[in-house]
């Protein structure tokens, strides 16, 4: 019998560990007015919710979402692991319908963990050979998390030698005002150097004087020592 949201997420509440959630509420920033406010951990490493995910796989698309609403950080991103896992399998038809879940629910997809954990895996191939324009809407969002989701898509595009919907995308986070998506864009752009140096640098070239600097640092982290300085002094 398939599994429910419910059975799931009495699985995950079993495995669950006080001191683990206090050091994680306070890793992913849920004090008042920081990015994660109020979010609520059962405390449970990732290897462990992975080795449920095997477990689920069957589970159907409506219980994923169910679980995908679920108060729970470490349930949520158990929901978007799973639907990652199930895209890799699934017929094209399903894999429409995990896209247009995963869309639909970015409410929920609420922390850079989960952000990260999925959206290149799931966005990031549906939209491969399609128009990418779903991303240049999302970077645009008053939302924070739309907007990691928008930029860490390309890393699959990245990983194949196709930099320019990153580029485009990255160059208008340039004002953004979150730190997290500083953090991001400048990780694409790391990602963009470890295949094509010579496109990171002239990106760079172009913007590095008005990029923030968290940007700037995570982009060139990988940049001999000697390179580094010039662009950070300068």
């Amino acid at each position: 019998m398939d599994i429910t949201a419910k059975q799931a997420l009495t699985a995950l509440q079993e495995k669950s560990d006080k001191k683990i959630a206090e050091h994680s509420a306070r890793f992913f920033k849920t004090a008042e007015g920081e990015y994660g406010e109020d979010d609520i951990f059962l405390g449970i490493r990732v290897p462990v919710i992975r080795s449920f995910v095997k477990r689920w796989l069957t589970m159907p698309l409506l219980q994923n979402e169910k679980l995908l609403h679920s108060p729970y950080h470490e349930a949520r991103l158990a929901a978007v692991i799973l639907l990652s896992e199930k895209f890799k399998r699934a017929d094209s038809k399903t894999q429409k319908a995990i896209y247009q879940l995963y869309l639909n629910n970015t409410a929920y997809i609420n922390n850079w963990d989960i952000v990260d954990s999925s959206s290149h895996k799931i966005i990031g191939p549906y939209l491969f050979e399609k128009s990418h324009q779903p991303l240049f809407k999302l970077v645009k969002s008053d939302q924070l998390w739309e907007r990691r989701i928008a930029i860490i898509t390309t890393y699959y595009f990245i990983k194949r030698q196709k930099f320019e919907t990153a580029l485009e995308l990255i160059s208008q986070t340039l004002t953004d005002k979150e730190d997290l998506i500083h953090k991001a864009s400048g990780w694409m752009l790391r990602e963009i150097g470890n295949k094509d140096r010579s496109t990171e640098e002239s990106f760079l070239n172009e913007h590095y004087q008005v990029m923030p600097r968290t940007m700037l640092r995570y982009a060139i982290e990988k940049f001999p020592l000697s390179r580094r300085k010039y662009y950070l002094k300068k």
